[in-house]
């Protein structure tokens, strides 16, 4: 399979499962009803034959480091510190969220939301690059996997 035919299958996926909802700690064998941020991601790379670590903090030392986000491709992962995150050494600041950019601007992740009333959930959800790179204003690094 091609670096485009996989990119593909990425963006086909990471658009199937819009809507999908999201659970803190889903585990893998509950895709694609459930994800969480990584296991998201983990789901999307396995169809294409690629294994990622189950928890972003591991997904994030893998691959290589995009420097420029203005050179971002199709199925480059996004990392972010979160309130709810994992540390060490490399990221000492933490990672705790996971997206994948899909290309024109826009990426995808399952994304944790409370809502009124104190209930908890989310979705799987696109947003705008700016959102991710500025809105959110917590972004850590950019990593390519293909």
């Amino acid at each position: 399979m091609t670096k485009i035919e996989k990119q593909k299958i990425l963006v086909e996926c990471a658009l199937a499962c819009l809507g999908r909802p999201y659970v803190y700690g889903a585990a893998p064998e509950e895709a694609p009803k459930r994800f969480d941020c990584s296991s998201f991601v983990q789901y999307l790379y396995r169809r294409i034959g690629v294994e990622l670590p189950r928890n972003s903090l591991d997904q994030a030392a893998c691959g290589r480091r995009v420097r420029d986000v203005k050179k971002l491709e199709i199925g480059d992962l996004l990392f972010f510190t979160s309130k709810v995150g994992r540390y060490n050494r490399k990221f000492p600041m933490g990672v705790g969220h996971v997206a994948i950019y899909i290309g024109k601007g826009y990426g995808v992740h399952a994304k944790y939301k409370k809502f009124p009333g104190g209930c908890d959930g989310g979705r799987v959800k696109k947003d705008t690059l700016n959102y991710f790179l500025r809105r959110r204003g917590d972004f850590v690094v950019a990593k390519r996997i293909l």
